[in-house]
Protein backbone atom coordinates (compact mmCIF):
# COMPACT_ATOMS: atom_id res chain seq x y z
CA UNK A 1 0.00 0.00 0.00
CA UNK A 2 1.37 3.40 -0.85
CA UNK A 3 0.58 6.35 1.34
CA UNK A 4 -2.59 8.08 0.15
CA UNK A 5 -4.15 11.35 1.30
CA UNK A 6 -6.72 9.34 3.30
CA UNK A 7 -4.17 7.14 5.04
CA UNK A 8 -3.24 7.77 8.65
CA UNK A 9 0.15 7.44 10.29
CA UNK A 10 0.77 6.11 13.78
CA UNK A 11 3.83 5.03 15.75
CA UNK A 12 3.09 2.21 18.17
CA UNK A 13 5.43 1.60 21.09
CA UNK A 14 6.07 -2.17 21.28
CA UNK A 15 7.14 -4.02 24.43
CA UNK A 16 8.38 -7.55 24.81
CA UNK A 17 10.74 -7.64 21.83
CA UNK A 18 14.09 -9.22 22.65
CA UNK A 19 15.73 -9.67 19.24
CA UNK A 20 15.49 -8.68 15.58
CA UNK A 21 13.42 -11.75 14.72
CA UNK A 22 10.74 -10.47 17.12
CA UNK A 23 10.58 -7.21 15.17
CA UNK A 24 10.44 -9.14 11.89
CA UNK A 25 7.56 -11.31 13.13
CA UNK A 26 5.54 -8.25 14.23
CA UNK A 27 6.21 -6.46 10.95
CA UNK A 28 5.06 -9.44 8.88
CA UNK A 29 1.86 -9.75 10.95
CA UNK A 30 1.02 -6.06 10.60
CA UNK A 31 1.67 -6.08 6.86
CA UNK A 32 -0.81 -8.96 6.42
CA UNK A 33 -3.63 -6.62 7.42
CA UNK A 34 -5.36 -5.12 4.40
CA UNK A 35 -4.58 -1.44 3.95
CA UNK A 36 -1.52 -1.46 6.23
CA UNK A 37 2.12 -0.70 5.52
CA UNK A 38 4.33 -1.12 8.58
CA UNK A 39 7.96 -1.20 9.60
CA UNK A 40 9.17 -2.25 13.04
CA UNK A 41 12.42 -1.00 14.52
CA UNK A 42 13.84 -3.23 17.24
CA UNK A 43 16.29 -0.57 18.48
CA UNK A 44 13.61 2.07 19.08
CA UNK A 45 10.95 -0.49 20.05
CA UNK A 46 8.41 1.17 17.75
CA UNK A 47 6.23 0.17 14.83
CA UNK A 48 5.73 2.86 12.22
CA UNK A 49 2.39 2.18 10.58
CA UNK A 50 0.54 3.80 7.69
CA UNK A 51 -3.01 2.49 7.42
CA UNK A 52 -6.21 3.17 5.54
CA UNK A 53 -8.88 4.03 8.14
CA UNK A 54 -11.60 2.77 5.78
CA UNK A 55 -10.06 -0.73 5.79
CA UNK A 56 -8.75 -1.08 9.34
CA UNK A 57 -8.61 0.69 12.67
CA UNK A 58 -5.93 1.15 15.36
CA UNK A 59 -7.47 -1.56 17.55
CA UNK A 60 -6.85 -4.10 14.77
CA UNK A 61 -3.19 -3.03 14.73
CA UNK A 62 -2.92 -3.58 18.48
CA UNK A 63 -4.66 -6.94 18.16
CA UNK A 64 -2.23 -8.06 15.46
CA UNK A 65 0.76 -7.22 17.66
CA UNK A 66 -0.76 -8.99 20.64
CA UNK A 67 -1.64 -12.03 18.49
CA UNK A 68 2.06 -12.74 17.97
CA UNK A 69 2.84 -12.41 21.69
CA UNK A 70 3.94 -8.80 22.20
CA UNK A 71 2.34 -5.71 23.66
CA UNK A 72 1.56 -2.44 21.91
CA UNK A 73 -0.23 0.74 22.86
CA UNK A 74 -1.57 3.71 21.01
CA UNK A 75 0.63 6.76 21.50
CA UNK A 76 -0.42 9.20 24.19
CA UNK A 77 -0.87 12.91 23.73
CA UNK A 78 2.13 15.11 24.57
CA UNK A 79 0.67 16.26 27.90
CA UNK A 80 -0.29 12.72 28.93
CA UNK A 81 3.18 11.47 27.99
CA UNK A 82 4.86 14.15 30.12
CA UNK A 83 2.59 13.39 33.08
CA UNK A 84 3.18 9.64 32.78
CA UNK A 85 6.95 10.12 32.52
CA UNK A 86 6.90 12.09 35.78
CA UNK A 87 4.90 9.42 37.58
CA UNK A 88 6.72 6.26 36.55
CA UNK A 89 9.22 5.34 33.90
CA UNK A 90 8.59 1.65 33.03
CA UNK A 91 11.96 1.34 31.31
CA UNK A 92 13.71 2.35 34.54
CA UNK A 93 11.65 -0.12 36.56
CA UNK A 94 12.51 -2.93 34.13
CA UNK A 95 16.18 -1.97 34.14
CA UNK A 96 16.23 -1.96 37.94
CA UNK A 97 14.66 -5.42 38.02
CA UNK A 98 17.19 -6.80 35.53
CA UNK A 99 20.07 -5.15 37.41
CA UNK A 100 18.91 -6.80 40.67
CA UNK A 101 18.74 -10.19 38.92
CA UNK A 102 22.24 -9.68 37.53
CA UNK A 103 23.81 -8.69 40.85
CA UNK A 104 22.22 -11.55 42.81
CA UNK A 105 23.03 -14.07 40.07
CA UNK A 106 26.65 -12.89 39.94
CA UNK A 107 26.94 -13.16 43.72
CA UNK A 108 25.63 -16.73 43.63
CA UNK A 109 27.78 -17.68 40.63
CA UNK A 110 31.10 -16.44 41.99
CA UNK A 111 31.47 -19.16 44.65
CA UNK A 112 30.53 -21.79 42.06
CA UNK A 113 33.23 -20.48 39.72
CA UNK A 114 35.83 -20.34 42.47
CA UNK A 115 35.08 -23.85 43.77
CA UNK A 116 35.21 -25.27 40.26
CA UNK A 117 38.49 -23.57 39.34
CA UNK A 118 40.50 -23.70 42.59
CA UNK A 119 41.09 -27.24 43.88
CA UNK A 120 41.94 -25.99 47.38
CA UNK A 121 38.33 -24.81 47.77
CA UNK A 122 36.89 -28.20 46.85
CA UNK A 123 35.64 -30.32 49.71
CA UNK A 124 33.73 -33.58 49.78
CA UNK A 125 30.50 -33.22 47.79
CA UNK A 126 31.23 -29.57 46.88
CA UNK A 127 29.33 -30.16 43.64
CA UNK A 128 26.06 -30.35 45.55
CA UNK A 129 26.67 -26.91 47.04
CA UNK A 130 27.49 -25.65 43.56
CA UNK A 131 24.20 -27.04 42.29
CA UNK A 132 22.31 -25.36 45.15
CA UNK A 133 23.93 -22.02 44.33
CA UNK A 134 23.44 -22.39 40.56
CA UNK A 135 19.77 -23.40 40.70
CA UNK A 136 18.42 -19.92 41.59
CA UNK A 137 20.62 -18.43 38.86
CA UNK A 138 19.26 -20.81 36.25
CA UNK A 139 15.63 -20.54 37.35
CA UNK A 140 15.11 -17.08 38.87
CA UNK A 141 17.97 -15.14 37.27
CA UNK A 142 17.06 -16.31 33.79
CA UNK A 143 13.29 -16.12 34.35
CA UNK A 144 12.76 -13.30 31.79
CA UNK A 145 14.37 -15.52 29.14
CA UNK A 146 12.30 -18.56 30.15
CA UNK A 147 9.11 -16.47 30.11
CA UNK A 148 9.85 -15.06 26.63
CA UNK A 149 10.83 -18.51 25.33
CA UNK A 150 7.54 -19.95 26.58
CA UNK A 151 5.54 -17.13 24.95
CA UNK A 152 7.35 -17.74 21.65
CA UNK A 153 6.86 -21.50 21.95
CA UNK A 154 3.10 -20.94 22.25
CA UNK A 155 3.29 -19.12 18.91
CA UNK A 156 5.38 -21.86 17.32
CA UNK A 157 8.56 -19.81 16.99
CA UNK A 158 12.05 -19.84 18.43
CA UNK A 159 14.15 -16.77 19.21
CA UNK A 160 17.39 -16.01 21.00
CA UNK A 161 15.42 -16.30 24.25
CA UNK A 162 14.72 -19.94 23.41
CA UNK A 163 18.41 -20.63 22.90
CA UNK A 164 19.38 -18.91 26.14
CA UNK A 165 16.62 -20.65 28.08
CA UNK A 166 17.50 -24.10 26.80
CA UNK A 167 21.24 -23.52 27.11
CA UNK A 168 20.97 -22.28 30.67
CA UNK A 169 18.61 -24.96 31.91
CA UNK A 170 20.42 -27.97 30.46
CA UNK A 171 23.84 -27.64 32.05
CA UNK A 172 22.54 -25.99 35.21
CA UNK A 173 20.13 -28.74 36.18
CA UNK A 174 20.67 -31.67 33.88
CA UNK A 175 24.37 -32.23 34.36
CA UNK A 176 25.18 -31.14 37.90
CA UNK A 177 23.93 -34.11 39.89
CA UNK A 178 25.25 -36.83 37.54
CA UNK A 179 28.62 -35.15 37.15
CA UNK A 180 29.03 -34.80 40.91
CA UNK A 181 28.27 -38.51 41.40
CA UNK A 182 30.66 -39.44 38.61
CA UNK A 183 33.38 -37.24 40.09
CA UNK A 184 32.91 -38.77 43.55
CA UNK A 185 33.11 -42.31 42.14
CA UNK A 186 36.12 -41.44 39.99
CA UNK A 187 38.01 -40.07 43.00
CA UNK A 188 37.05 -43.12 45.06
CA UNK A 189 38.25 -45.50 42.31
CA UNK A 190 41.46 -43.54 41.90
CA UNK A 191 42.19 -43.75 45.62
CA UNK A 192 42.00 -47.55 45.54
Amino acid sequence: MSTTPTSKHVELPITGMTCASCANRIERRLNKIEGVEATVNFATEKATVDYDPQLTDPDALLGAVEAVGYRAALPLSASATAQLAEELDPAEAETASLRRRLIISAALSLPVLLMAMIPALQFENWQWLSMQLATPVVLWGAWPFHKAAWANLKHGTATMDTLISMGGARPGCGRSAPSSSATRHARHDHAL
